[in-house]
């Protein structure tokens, strides 16, 4: 109980020091290493540029870092794994997140209605514009409905939908709304509670052993 008091309130203090800085001053990110790719998301009023960046930042990641154990592993099958991991264990973000992917996130923390600082569930704020955006557009009929039930009755939270999510997750390659979900409550919201200070961005990641790789 200590340690999640102590967790949330350090989420607090963390959320608190951003929300000043980005009152003072816009989002001045401009490291867009995806701009070239298609645009995913589009909602009136938010930074759909970013949002596009931290999707295609938290797919490249998560497509490497399977890649590491299985080299045929595909990016559906990334997404398979990634979404089960993150409602039931914790993801290693050390050896998931790139060095531009943390500074997608630095991004992300100056977007004023992203997060939710007293949202016990998740450190997303599902209250905001950009939830409001992906639930009114995600194409799966049964999964908006369950999204926009528990919106609505204030009982989102990431297992409860994760459930229904963990068996379709094959739709989030044709439905970028529920991809920049899964990034934003799954990938980005948990990164908070995980101390990168001694992560070393510029090591090699450890290469696992790929046991369906056939030896030359």
């Amino acid at each position: 109980m200590k340690i999640k008091m102590n967790t949330k309130l350090t989420f607090i203090a963390i959320l608190s020091v951003f929300t000043l800085i980005s009152c003072k001053k816009n989002n001045t990110f401009s490291n867009f290493k995806y701009a070239d790719k298609p645009e995913a998301i589009n909602c009136d009023g938010l930074n759909s540029k970013l949002y596009n960046e931290a999707l295609y930042a938290f797919e490249n990641d998560i497509l490497n870092y399977y890649k590491q154990s299985n080299q045929n592993t595909t990016l559906v099958l990334a997404y398979s794994q990634f979404i089960r991991t993150s409602i039931y264990a914790s993801p290693k973000f050390d050896q998931i997140v790139s060095k531009h992917t943390y500074e997608v996130f630095k991004a992300l923390k100056n977007e004023n209605d992203l997060w939710d600082a007293n949202n016990t569930k998740s450190h997303l704020n599902y209250n905001g514009k950009t939830m409001q955006c992906i639930a009114n557009n995600i194409k799966n009929p049964a999964l908006k409905t369950t999204l926009n039930a528990l919106l609505s009755t204030n009982t989102m939270n990431p297992k409860l939908f994760g459930t229904p999510l963990t068996s379709k997750y094959s739709l989030v390659m044709n439905d970028k709304y529920l991809a920049l979900y899964t990034a934003l409550d799954l990938f980005y919201s948990k990164m908070f509670d995980f101390d990168f200070s001694n992560v070393n961005f510029d090591k090699p990641k450890e290469e696992k052993v790929d046991f369906n790789k056939i030896p030359q």
